[in-house]
């Protein structure tokens, strides 16, 4: 079999097998070897999966009547999602292009949420069909090539050593004929040299197959309509930051204008209330300087609202430190982030945790709350956490549902798990952009 070839004669790392079977040099690249490679794998993981899902069937179905089969036959009907992430994995062996997982956040924290996500996926029950195939029909179709190349290529390749280990005296090749010479022997050593380029095309193009069926099998169903949802998910963003962009205009126009003419009005009524006018006029001039500060205060209060100075001057952390700071109940805050996150995710994030703030002070009963924030990787994780009655429902006129309509932009989930008699959980997962990119 040809051996690899060095840096310049490999495909290019972004191609798969299928674009390298097309060229010249497909036999002295890497390629035949990682498509062997990955056919032989499958025999390892079949009879695992193989072996899995009958002891899973039958101990499920025999012990169903006692109760504990039940949770056996659930398993058997979630196996096809750990060998599909694996199988994703395996695939990058032949393909580079990433096969992302089909499965969507589970509404809830817990168990039971998890289970009632994923029976609920087309996802699942279309893993699971794939893993019924990949036991009983997939791997033994790719033993039994790659298994025959490789037991003919060997067993006649190693004729001469058979011969030498007899003592020259004679060899079964391939357990069909005798050889009593080295003549022979050797003749046998070139016919296996010879079949061995020639049987790389065959598993190379039965490896590529083998790959394209999983990607259809383990694709996500929507999977066609990609352009579309980038699309999408680019204007989606382009609407945020204009809406975020339009935000910042008017508490720049409210801080800059109205609240310094403000400011003047009722420094210049201040004054003219020193200079001891006769009444009623020093009345309405106190009443006056009295609405012009309660003016000052609300609109201060707006342009806190619409965009707070704290969160664009220092970041997320130390803007939710100043609402837990103000909040009726007490809070306490534990952050690991880094300096400064994207924009459009600090103020989506801030104004969330503002709205479970108010919850906690309104409906929860609480008389303590937590607030705690980390990024794992490419995900920022928000977590408020208080030890109320529970009861929060994101249909309930709450707010939440908004909450998670904004964070839905960002394409983050809202998770909130409020049990009866508490305590209530109401976590924000967004991801993140590479740290490259992020403004």
């Amino acid at each position: 079999m040809p051996s690899p070839a060095g840096p310049s004669a490999a495909p290019a790392p972004s191609q798969g097998l299928r674009q390298a079977l097309r060229q010249r040099r497909y036999l002295r690249s890497a390629w035949p070897w990682r498509a062997t490679l990955y056919l032989l794998t499958s025999v390892p993981l079949g009879l695992a999966t193989l072996t899995a899902l009958l002891l899973l069937a039958v101990a499920g179905s025999t012990l169903t009547v006692l109760l504990i089969g039940i949770p056996l036959l659930l398993t058997l009907v979630l196996a096809g999602i750990p060998l599909a992430a694996l199988e994703r994995r395996r695939l990058r062996l032949l393909d580079p292009r990433p096969l992302a997982p089909a499965h969507r956040e589970p509404d809830g924290t817990g168990l039971s949420a998890w289970l009632r996500t994923r029976l609920q996926e087309r996802s699942t029950w279309r893993e699971f069909g794939y893993a019924l195939l990949f036991a009983l029909v997939l791997w033994p179709l790719e033993a039994l090539a790659a298994g025959t190349a490789l037991v003919v290529c060997c067993g006649l390749t190693a004729a001469p050593v058979m011969l030498a280990a007899s003592g020259g005296e004679e060899a079964r090749v391939l357990k069909i004929w005798l050889i009593h010479s080295y003549p022979p022997a050797f003749a046998a050593l070139l016919a296996g040299l010879v079949l061995l380029p020639l049987f790389a095309y065959p598993l190379g193009v039965l490896a590529a197959g083998r790959a394209a069926l999983t990607r259809q099998l383990l694709s996500a169903p929507e999977a066609g309509l990609d352009s579309r949802i980038r699309e999408l998910g680019r204007s989606r963003m382009r609407l945020v930051d204009a809406f975020e962009a339009e935000r910042r205009r008017i508490e720049r126009d409210l801080h800059d204008g109205a609240q310094q003419r403000l400011v003047a009005l009722s420094m210049t009524l201040g004054l003219a209330r020193l200079e001891n006018p006769a009444e009623p006029l020093a009345g309405l001039l106190a009443k006056a300087h009295e609405e012009a500060g309660i003016a000052l205060v609300e609109i201060r209060e707006l342009i806190q609202g619409i965009h707070p100075q704290v969160l664009t001057d220092r970041g997320l952390r130390a803007a939710v430190e100043d609402v837990a700071d103000r909040s009726v109940v007490p809070v306490d805050t534990d952050f690991d982030l880094p300096d400064r996150l994207p924009r459009a995710v600090e103020t989506a994030v801030y104004f969330a945790v503002c709205e479970a703030l108010a919850n906690v002070a309104k409906h929860s009963g609480a008389g303590r709350a937590r607030v705690s924030g980390r990024t794992d990787g490419d995900r920022l994780t928000v977590e408020v956490r208080d030890d109320g009655t529970g009861g929060a429902d994101t249909r309930g006129g709450t707010g939440l549902q908004g909450v998670a309509d904004r964070i839905s932009v960002l394409d983050g989930h809202l998770l909130v798990s409020s049990p009866p008699g508490g305590p209530t959980v109401f976590r924000l997962q967004v991801p993140l952009p590479p740290a490259d990119t992020r403004t």
